[in-house]
């Protein structure tokens, strides 16, 4: 092994919010970044004190690096990340894994091929919270789960007049456009993946500055089946005029139940049976002392200061322990698919009105696209025109 892994950033923007954790980790060094607007680059660049700088993606995935951070806008990011496998470099992609099933084929082939490591960084799963009712739902401590809750409240309007690719990725198209940051969690706090889901929406009461109906209903509802059973229910609505909420969770099982905070004065709660007599709320950082993993207990300052809660520095600090140790990313392709999967066939349900339909496991998918259920495949499903 390397002593220090050469990184690579594609897309300035959303990017920069990784370098203080690659700059952090001791054993990465960040020496390219890569934007076609040669603008942004050069700012970019300039602050970070990035050397070589690059217009054409293939350009740098050409180049001597180890890693490739994938932080672009969401169609490019299986595009990108097959890319960058297939010339030897392991990856770390932004948010949602894929946006159809192609795609998602088209990374697994291309993560198996490869022999390198692909990781999708869901940042939300490394938030302190989330990992602490993790590690509870690991020891056992809330007994048999079944029933889970993820929410994405985020009003997104303006922003969608910024970065114009959310314009037609997340609210230009219906259903839950946008799912891993509220089903990730709940998904490792299950330990299980989704079956089937259905979604349905509450219509659409906003247009966007050109007079245009979102084709995005306004909150969009979907219900997921587990493997074992379960069920969780995911919200989504970046449309919607209110205080920002961003995300909410609760977890059910037989001994015991979390809810995270809905918003102004809320606190994280928690009843376990297995620690309290009576049928009242305790604080979850009541458990922090005992239960808390290591990656929380003394984290490093610029962990603190980096976004998304910690996560952006967490989750690249596991990705490059699992290349070192030649161990399963965190989050690894199958992983990041049944996070990313519930989301696009939740697309045909509410097209449906709301009719439950299968989702597939890449796991076992060894011939695309015979192997997926017969309802799926559809040419529809299989391709959206970028």
């Amino acid at each position: 092994m390397k002593k220090e892994l050469k990184v690579g950033i594609v897309g300035a923007p959303r990017g920069s919010g990784f370098v203080r954790a690659i700059q952090t980790v001791s054993e990465t060094a960040l020496i390219a970044m890569c934007d076609i607007r040669e603008d942004v680059l050069n700012a970019s660049a300039d602050k970070f004190g990035v050397e070589k700088r690059y217009t054409e993606f293939e350009e740098m995935a050409d180049s001597d690096l180890d890693i490739i951070v994938v932080s672009t806008p969401m169609p490019l990011h299986v595009p990108q990340s097959v890319m960058a496998l297939r010339k030897g470099k392991h990856v770390i992609s932004e948010v949602p894994a894929a946006t159809d099933l192609n795609q998602c084929w088209e990374l697994v082939q291309a993560v198996r091929e490869s022999g390198k490591k692909y990781m999708m960084a869901e940042n939300y799963t490394y938030m302190k919270p989330n990992v602490l009712v993790r590690e509870l739902a690991r020891r056992g401590l809330f007994g048999e789960v079944y029933f889970g809750e993820g929410e994405y409240i985020h009003e997104l309007k303006e922003l969608n007049e910024i970065t114009v690719w959310r314009r037609k990725w997340q609210t230009g198209r219906n259903g839950n456009t946008y799912p891993t940051h509220s089903l990730g969690p709940v998904l490792q706090w299950f330990q299980d993946r989704v079956v089937s889901v259905c979604c349905m929406g509450s219509g659409h009461h906003y247009k966007d500055p050109r007079g245009n109906i979102y084709e995005n209903e306004d909150s969009t509802t979907t219900m997921c089946k587990t493997k074992k059973g379960g069920q969780i229910i995911l919200r989504l609505d970046m449309l919607s005029n209110r205080p920002h909420n961003l995300t909410y969770y609760s977890l059910q099982g037989t001994k015991g139940c979390y809810e995270a905070p809905r918003g102004f004065g809320d606190n994280h709660k928690i009843w376990l049976a297995d620690y309290h007599k009576d049928l009242t709320w305790h604080s979850l950082w009541d458990f922090e002392a005992e239960f808390m993993p290591d990656m929380w207990r003394n984290p490093p300052e610029e962990a603190l200061r980096a976004g998304h809660g910690g996560g952006d520095y967490f989750e690249i600090r596991e990705f490059v322990d699992c290349i070192i140790k030649d161990t399963k990313p965190p989050v690894d392709v199958y992983d990041a698919l049944d996070m990313t999967l519930p989301g696009l066939i939740s697309e045909e349900s509410i097209r449906k009105g709301g009719m439950p339909m299968p989702v597939p496991d890449f796991r076992e998918i060894k011939h695309f696209p015979d192997d997926l259920p017969k309802v799926l495949q559809k040419k529809r499903l299989l391709s959206v025109n970028l």
